[in-house]
């Protein structure tokens, strides 16, 4: 990203966000920019299924319930991930982008994490790696 882009916002929109460098749009898009994570991986502080970690003003707005999603390690991918893959193309879409992302797309992603911190299991684990990398696979 350039210099001083959340100044601009703090949500990605579309396939050519201003805000976004030419080698960082590869990065985006083959979503190699999120290998640094894996380092987190292996530290323990993430773990690979889980709640994505949300930019602090997001979170901020959470009420008690929907801050249980904050109770577990956060994780590379979950279903909101998935439910969203093309999100930054989803919210370009809109007029008011950041009402649409507040008002509709944070909560359906938060019940989303808390279905799956009720019902986890290492089986919805390797469903949800599988579904992502055939989804990352499919786009290219």
């Amino acid at each position: 990203m350039k210099i001083d882009s959340d100044s601009n916002g703090l949500l990605t929109l579309g396939n050519r966000d201003p805000r976004i460098t030419r080698i960082g749009y590869y990065l985006r898009k083959t979503k190699i920019d999120e290998f640094p994570q894996l380092i987190n991986i292996i530290k323990g502080e993430m773990s690979i299924v889980g709640p994505r970690p949300e930019v602090r003003k997001y979170v901020n707005m959470y009420n008690e319930t929907q801050k249980k999603v904050l109770s577990i390690r956060p994780g590379l991918t979950d279903y909101a991930s998935l439910a969203y893959i093309n999100e930054s193309e989803l919210l370009a879409a809109e007029n008011d982008p950041e009402s649409f992302y507040i008002l509709k797309v944070m909560p359906h992603k938060i019940e989303l994490n808390l279905h799956y911190i009720q019902n986890n299991t290492i089986l919805k684990d390797f469903k949800i790696i599988l579904k992502t990398l055939y989804l990352l696979l499919k786009k290219k």
